[in-house]
Order: structure tokens, then sequence, then C-alpha cells
């Protein structure tokens, strides 16, 4: 029996709606794109959505759009995937890190104030920060917010992790905190439209601009363009723009997983607390979440001391059973290419200390409480 970390479900359904587009007249740009747009941005409570090919791809138009380029300053949390800061690095930006919570594993606000003070004091403020929703949790939005507002940076979410989730009893991605927040749909997240990301808004320019960006920089709204139409045929370029659209097909599939969301969310957080009862009893620390949030829970991340086993022994032998345990992630900073523009072992100690302890256990909404059982079972033989 092999048990993935995570695991997409495709229904009948959702293969319904990819047929229906492929037997229509439009396969990439057509009406399925707008559809989805809207019922993320309602969903989640924003006025702009602009669907896009990757959760990558929106980082980068998001960083674009706030007009991120050469010598500006960016910063992010170390413990992500590495496009959470590639995004700015493409733009030409210094990318710089900001130790975590070790509760959280998000953005520690605290770090955050103390760097942000000193950097105020130096002429070295970043231009944008970008905060990640580790495992599906978010961020104290509304100090970090506060704080950002007070030094005059812009915000983008990655709730990559986190879509469905909530803070403060409203649906992540609001933007009353943030001036975008971006979405992914790859197949190991809450749902997918095989590969696929959203930027979410309530600021028309940048929506505007965004949209823009997703395609070459190219419009035929005649209040965009900058020359007197020649004809109907007319189209500009205005913008240096890329090609990162998303398609009809994949937001078909959006779309008929959209409406699983919640019950999808409801299944982690049901097998997030199976976990947590057993694995407590064990003596794990199993994740905490704030009395804020709502968790997606993307990944269920537990920490391994260095007393209760060896974390490499642990990880193989949890794989060696079938179960493919994961870590996410390794410090960003730790990353070669970014070492080589001079960031060091001990640069954030909280978020090292994290990478030393964390272990992502399998979860997702097809895996059935037997599954877990045998989960639990081996982890906890192989720490006693």
């Amino acid at each position: 029996m092999k048990i993935p970390y995570g695991r997409q479900e495709i229904t009948p359904d959702d293969i319904a709606a990819v047929v229906s587009v492929l037997e229509s007249d439009f396969l990439t740009q057509g009406p399925k794109v707008g559809d989805f747009e809207a019922a993320v941005g309602t969903m989640v409570g924003a006025t702009y959505g602009i669907a896009v090919n990757s959760a990558t791809s929106a980082l980068h138009i998001a960083c674009l759009a706030l007009g991120v380029a050469r010598g500006d300053l960016v910063w992010t949390t170390p413990i992500s995937f590495v496009a959470s800061a590639n995004c700015a690095a493409l733009c030409g930006a210094t990318i710089d890190f900001v130790d975590i919570d070790i509760r959280t594993f998000n953005i520690s606000t605290e770090a955050l104030e103390q760097k942000l003070r000193a950097a105020s004091i130096l002429g070295r403020l970043p231009k944008v920060l970008i905060v990640v929703h580790m495992c599906g949790q978010s961020c104290d939005m509304e100090r970090i917010y506060g704080l950002t507002q007070q030094y005059g940076i812009s915000v983008i979410e990655d709730a990559s992790h986190a879509i469905g989730g909530e803070y403060k009893g409203k649906k992540i991605g609001n933007c009353n905190y943030s001036d975008i927040t971006i979405f992914s749909f790859h197949p190991v997240k809450l749902v997918t439209t095989g590969e696929g990301g959203i930027a979410v808004t309530n600021d028309p320019q940048l929506a505007s601009t965004m949209t823009l960006l997703r395609s070459h920089g190219v419009t035929r709204n005649p209040f965009e363009m900058k020359q007197k139409p020649a004809g109907p045929w007319h189209y500009e370029q205005v913008l240096l723009g890329l090609n990162y659209r998303m398609t009809d097909i994949q937001a078909a599939l959006g779309l008929s997983q959209l409406g699983r969301l919640d019950q999808y969310i409801n299944k982690r957080n049901f097998l997030a607390g199976r976990y947590d009862e057993r694995l407590v009893e064990a003596g794990l620390a199993t994740p905490y979440i704030d009395h804020d949030c709502r968790s997606a829970f993307h990944l269920y991340v537990i920490r391994v001391l260095d007393d209760q086993a060896p974390k490499n022994t642990l990880f193989q032998g949890m794989r060696e059973a079938g179960i493919e345990v994961n870590v996410h992630y390794r410090p960003i900073y730790r990353q070669p290419y970014y070492e080589s523009l001079g960031f060091k072992e001990g640069y954030c100690p909280v978020a090292e200390r994290y990478y030393r302890e964390a272990m992502t256990l399998p979860l997702f909404p097809t895996m059935t409480t037997s599954e877990q059982d045998f989960v639990i079972e081996t982890l906890c033989r192989h720490l006693s």
C-alpha cells in the first residue's frame, strides 16, 4: 500500500465538465475562464480575479503590477516554495527574508516589526512584502497590514496553500489586508485545474495591469489604447507582457472542483483533528492553529524533536512502509542559488530549527481513516 502526502480527486462531473469544453468552440481563452474568475472572486470576497497558468505566474504578474523592478527590495518568508522569492527576483529585485514563528510556521510579526524598524533607520525598506499562509493557516494579517501601512509597503498574500481557509471569520483572499492575493490550483492543492493559479484584488488598476501582463501586454479595449484604432481589427501592445493565460479546459475543471471545496476543507480538518488527538498522546508537536483562523490544511506538518527519533531514520522508515512523508520546506536562502547571493546558514535561526524538525504527513480528501490509522501506527512504532 502506497499512501502519498497529497492526492487530487477527479470525479465523473469533473470529466464531463472538461469534455463539454473539448466539444465546444473554445479551448483556450473562452467563457469558462471568466466564469471561473468570477466564482473564485465571489467565494473569497474579492472584486477581481485574473486566472493564469500557475500560481508562480500569478506571483510574477502581481510583482510586476506593483512596480517591482531592479533596485527594489522585496521581503518574504524563508519557509515556502522557492516561487515566493523567485517571482520578485525575476523582476530584478533584491530578496530578503524574515524569520518565522515556530508555532504557526508563518512569518513572525515580531521579527517583521524589528526588521522594519532597523530598515527604516538605514533607509532600506522593502517595496513589497510577500507573506505565505503556510500549510493553509493565515498569517496575522491585521498586524502585518498595520506595520506595512506604517512604512508604506505593498503586500502580496501567497495563499497557494489556503483557498477556502478563513481569517477572523472571513475567507482568505478578500484582500482587506493586502493588495493582491494568490491561489494555486496544482494537483496536490485543495482544488485543481491541472496546473493553474489566480490573482485576486480589489484594485481596478492592478486588475487591469495584471490582465494585460498575462496576455503579452496586448489589448483590444479602445480605452487602453495609445493610438486611434485603424479599424475593428485593431489591437495594441501597451505593456511588455507574457503568455500566462489559463485555458478554458483548465477553468472548466476548476469550476467543477470549486463546488466541492467546502467538503474538502471539512474533511481535511476532520483528519487533522484525528491526527492531533492521536499524536499528542505520542508526545509529538502537532500544528498550532490560532483562534482567529480556520486552516485549509493543505499540509499537516509535525515537528520531530531530536530526543524522539533521528529525523532521517524516521523519514526512511516511513517511506519503506509505503507512507510518502515529505518535508515542506528547506529554507529558501539555503538553496544554492540564494547562497550564491551571499546568504549563509544561521540567517533565520527559527526557520532552520523548523527545517530540522518538520515532517509532512499524508493528508488528502479521499484519505480513509484506515489509511490514516496505518500512518499513525507506523509513525508511533518507529518513534518507540
